[in-house]
C-alpha cells in the first residue's frame, strides 16, 4: 500500500520529523492566498497517475478557524481522486473544550467540529486532547480510529532531567489526570491546586494541602493559553517558600502576553512539546506519534 504525508509549509519541521520516523514520503500543499482571504490550495503530484492509497495530513488545529476549510478542500479534493484512507494527525485538536452549553443557546462545538472532521478522515491521531466530561475521544469524534496520545510521561521525563527531585503541581482540577500521569511515570510526587475562573483572563488559586518550602516545584498542565492561571499559581507557591517554579505543558499556546505575566510571576523556566511550534518547545512529539500512525498505513 502506498502512503504519502502531506503538510503545510508553517509545520514543515514537525512533518519531517514524523515522516522521518515512520520512513514516509511527504511533500507540502500549496496554499495561495487572494485578496479577498480566500484560499487556492494545490496538492502536490495529483495532477496524472494514481494517487497513493493512504494519505496522511499533518495539521495542528491551533487557531483553527481558517485550517478547517483547508482540511475540508484537502480531503473533499483528495476523495475526488480516488484517496481510499485518509488520515489526520492533529497534534493540538481545537474546539474540544466547548464541551458542554453553559448558558441557553450556547453552542456546544466538540461533538459538532468532531464530527465534521469524522466526515472528512478514516482515522485521526492527537494529543492530550481537552476532554474532561468525556472518557474517550471516539465519543467527540466518532471514529473507530480516533487515537488520543499522551504527552504526560515524555514530559515527565525531561522534568527529572532538568529538576532535581521535583514536586509536580497542577494548576487546576482539569490538570489532575496529567499531573498524575506524569508523576507515576517517574515516581515523583505531585498535588493539584484548585482554581475559580471569573473569565477568560481572570481567575482564584488556592493552593493544596501541602508543604512546598524549598522544593523546586514544576507546573504541569494540557494547555497553556492567556497564561493567568499558571502565573497565579507561581505566584502563591513562590509566596509558600518554594525554591522555584518551572511550567511544562504539552500546548505551548501562549497567547499575547502569556509568557511575560508568567515571568512576572516569578516562572523560570517553561517546557513544551512541539505538538504547537515555539521557542518553548524542548520535547518531540514524533517518536509517540509515529507508534499510532504505523499500525493505520
Amino acid at each position: 500500500m502506498s502512503a504519502l504525508l502531506l503538510y503545510f509549509a508553517d509545520e514543515q519541521a514537525a512533518a519531517a520529523r514524523l515522516a522521518r520516523a515512520c520512513a514516509l514520503p511527504m511533500a507540502a500543499i500549496a496554499c495561495h492566498r487572494f485578496p479577498d482571504d480566500e484560499l487556492k490550495l494545490t496538492l502536490p503530484g495529483t495532477g496524472a497517475g494514481d494517487p497513493p492509497d493512504t494519505m496522511v495530513i499533518y495539521r495542528g488545529l491551533d487557531r483553527p478557524n481558517e485550517k478547517l476549510v483547508e482540511l475540508l478542500l484537502v480531503a473533499r479534493h483528495a476523495r475526488q481522486l480516488g484517496v481510499r484512507r485518509l488520515l489526520l494527525v492533529t497534534p493540538y485538536l481545537g474546539y474540544m473544550r466547548q464541551d458542554i452549553a453553559f448558558q441557553p443557546g450556547e453552542i456546544v462545538s466538540q461533538k459538532i467540529i468532531g464530527g465534521f472532521l469524522a466526515e472528512l478522515f478514516d482515522g485521526l491521531i492527537t494529543v492530550d486532547p481537552h476532554l474532561h466530561r468525556i472518557s474517550r475521544l471516539q465519543q467527540a469524534v466518532p471514529l473507530a480510529d480516533a487515537i488520543a496520545l499522551s504527552a504526560a510521561p515524555s514530559l515527565a521525563e525531561l522534568v527529572v532531567q532538568r529538576r532535581q527531585q521535583p514536586l509536580l503541581v497542577g494548576p487546576d482540577a482539569e490538570s489532575a489526570q496529567w499531573v498524575e500521569s506524569a508523576a507515576r511515570a517517574q515516581g515523583l510526587d505531585y498535588a493539584v491546586c484548585s482554581k475559580v475562573r471569573h473569565g477568560d483572563t481572570r481567575v482564584e488559586i488556592a493552593l493544596p494541602a501541602i508543604d512546598v518550602s524549598d522544593r523546586a516545584i514544576v507546573l504541569l498542565d494540557d494547555v497553556a493559553s492567556s497564561g493567568r492561571t499558571l502565573a497565579a499559581a507561581a505566584r502563591l507557591l513562590l509566596a509558600a517558600g518554594a525554591r522555584s517554579v518551572d511550567v511544562a505543558v504539552t500546548h505551548a499556546l501562549f497567547a499575547g502576553d502569556a509568557l511575560q505575566v508568567m515571568a512576572a510571576a516569578g516562572v523560570g523556566e517553561v517546557w513544551s512539546t512541539d505538538c504547537i511550534a515555539h521557542p518553548s518547545n524542548a520535547v518531540p512529539m514524533a517518536p509517540l506519534l509515529a507508534a499510532a500512525l504505523l499500525p493505520l498505513l
